[in-house]
Formats: C-alpha cells, structure tokens, sequence
C-alpha cells in the first residue's frame, strides 16, 4: 500500500535522477546515436531528413515497423548497425537507471536531501548540538512542549537514533559554520548545546553568535570553571548537570515536599495545577492587575521585569507592563484561557525547575530574563 512517504520518497528518487550528471551524459550519447543513424540514411540512401530521422528512430528503438523505402545493401548494413545500437542503448539505459536508484535506496542520499528541504523550510526553530543522555532528554521536552528543532552530531550511531525518534538531524560538526547553516542557526530562534566537551561548547556558542547575534543561547557545562567562559563566550544560561544533581540531592533530603509539589506542578501529565510563565504583550496581559488574574484562576507567585528584576508576591493592585513576565501558578484550563488571549500560536513556556527524573541540571542566567530554573538558579546580573 502507498504512503505519503513512500510516494516523496520515489518522486524524490525520480527528481534526483533526472537531475544527476551520469544520465544527462548518456542521454547525450543516445542523441548523438540517433543524429548519427539520421545522417547516415540520408548519405548512404539519399533520403531526406524525416524519413532518414523516422527509419533511425524505429531501428534504434526495435520497434521494427515496415521500412520507408527498398533498401539496398549498404542499407541494410545500416539497418543491423543501428539496431544493434539501440540494443545496447536500451540495456544501457535499463542499467543504469537500476543501478542509480539502488544506490540512491542504500546510501539514504534521497532521506538526507529530504531531511535538509525539511530543514530549510524551518522558521524561528532550535537547533540542537550533541545527541546523547542529555540531549535526547532535551529534545523529549522540546518536542513535548511542541518547539520545532533541529539536531547536529558528529557521530552516526545519535544521529540515526535521532532519525528513528522523528528529529530533523544533521551531520556534522557543530563548531563549523557551514554545519551550523545547514541547520538554519541563521534563521533559529535558540541554540542548546550539550556536547560533552567544555571547549567545543564554547566554540559552539562562538560561532553561532557570529552568525546569529539574536539567538536564545543555553550551554552545558561539565565544570564549574567552564560556566564563565560559556558566559564569555555568549551563552544566555549555563547548564551544570553535575551540580544540579548534587542540589537536587540536598533538596529532596531538606524540603522533600517542597520539591514533590514543583515535580508535580512541572509534569508533563498534571492538568489540575500547573506553574508556567506568560509574556506580558500589548495584545495579552497589558495592564491587568494581579488580583485580576486571581480572579481568573492564575496566581502570580513573581513578576520579572525589563530590567532583569524579580519581584516576588506583588500586590494585588499591581499592573503588568508591556516587556514584562509573570511566573504563575494555576489550572491548565486558567492557562490555556491565558494563552487564548495572546497572539495567534503564542504559547506560554513551562519554567523546569528540574530536570527529569534523574537527570538534573544546575542553571545559571545572564542578561535578561529568567534567572533559570528552580531553587537551583542562579542569576548572573
């Protein structure tokens, strides 16, 4: 039974080849076979150009229809010469289009020229550097929160994982640039780099600000020394999982409750309460005061404002500003009236105060924004 796939998959094929070096010259020799077979006709019987083109034509083809005219013996010498020739075009030809199309099947050239039209289509998408425990962790929570994005790895074995779990990937390394265009950092709205090696995220985030200053940049850091070189070289957060770990150890054995109540407010299954923040636009939130949004089902636990600052319980009668975000606790029913109110496929983003279960992430924020995630964050101001 056909399948969309399938059927892109072939018309893929099909495009390819018509498009590919090797048959363009063979399709030249077969010209040039029945401009020769014409010309001869037209020396060797003196027959004009139509019949000499329509004689060459069913010869070369086997067709075998009843010849033009009475043919002599350097005729029909001619005759066998062309039809010999158009034997071997018609096996050549089969050949070699099976051979292509096998190789195009066994290569996956057709899946990655698939894969990266698929990529060029992207608009305000992540990109994903590093495809291991952590990264595929990562892109379990991107494609839960559905946020389009696109994996690079170097090595073979994560990027066909990636592909067997439905990611965009592509090969490569992450610190080139040619790489990094390839998966459209250029036009990406963010970058998440989990490579395990300190120095190649630095680079990563190096060259990805040089071609894209406005990305949202978060890197991994496996030392606490490499937090402030991935700062230096541009990162927006900085991710130690190692030391998130440690935390979140602490944290379970001091407030166990405390951290019970975020995992459940956090989890992707929970639908009763939920703690997420909004973006305060000219089109959602603007102006609303804080007992308002109670009134809703919403309770703002803080306010970040432009400045970087948070304010935490504001009052009742405070009024939301334009560039501001509010950290809220409510229903998922509150929120998605929230996230109705806000521009067309605006959606507010879940602040993860932890990462999965075992699997914890220290953060530390520069600049603007939230200062990271749960009682681990760290704001760098």
């Amino acid at each position: 039974m056909a399948t969309p796939e399938r059927d892109a998959g072939v018309q893929d094929a099909l495009l390819a080849l018509l498009a590919a070096s090797g048959l363009r010259v063979w399709l030249a020799i077969v010209v040039g076979a029945i401009a020769v077979g014409t010309a001869g006709y037209m020396v060797v019987e003196g027959w004009s150009f139509l019949d000499a083109l329509y004689m060459t034509v069913i010869s070369v083809t086997t067709v075998g229809f009843k010849e033009v005219r009475e043919l002599d013996a350097s005729g029909r010498i001619w005759t066998m010469i062309m039809s010999g020739t158009g034997v071997v075009l018609i096996f050549g030809t089969v050949g070699l289009v099976t051979e292509y199309l096998i190789t195009e099947a066994t290569s996956g050239r057709g899946r990655k020229r698939r894969m990266a039209k698929a990529v060029g289509e992207l608009r305000g998408h992540d990109v994903l550097c590093g495809y291991g425990r952590v990264g595929s962790t990562v892109a379990r929570e991107l494609v839960h929160e559905g946020i389009a994005f696109v994996v690079i790895d170097v090595n073979p074995a994560s990027l066909e994982r990636a592909a067997a779990d439905g990611h965009l990937v592509v090969e490569g390394d992450a610190t080139d640039d040619a790489t990094l265009r390839a998966a459209g950092i250029e036009r990406a709205r963010g970058l998440i780099t989990t490579i395990d090696s300190d120095a190649q995220n630095v680079y990563v985030i190096l060259s990805a600000r040089a071609l894209n200053p406005n990305l949202l940049v978060v890197g991994r850091a496996g030392t606490p020394s490499a937090e402030e070189k991935l700062a230096l070289a541009g990162a927006d957060r900085i991710v130690s999982p190692y030391t998130m770990a440690g935390r979140r150890l602490a944290e379970l054995a001091i407030r166990p409750r405390v951290v019970d109540f975020l995992d459940a407010a956090l989890s992707h299954g929970e639908i009763s309460f939920s703690l997420e923040e909004l973006h305060v636009t000219a089109d959602s939130l603007d102006g609303e005061t804080v007992a308002g949004l109670r009134a809703r089902g919403l309770f703002v636990l803080a306010i970040l404002t432009e400045d970087g600052r948070y304010a935490a319980n504001p009052p009742d009668d405070r009024r939301l500003a334009i560039g501001e975000t509010i950290i809220a606790s409510g229903s998922g029913e509150a929120f998605r009236s929230a996230r109705g109110e806000g521009p067309a496929g605006e959606a507010p983003r879940s602040v993860r105060g932890e990462g999965p279960a075992g699997e914890g992430a220290a953060v530390t924020a520069r600049g603007e924004g939230p200062a990271g995630e749960g009682a681990a964050g760290e704001a760098r101001r």
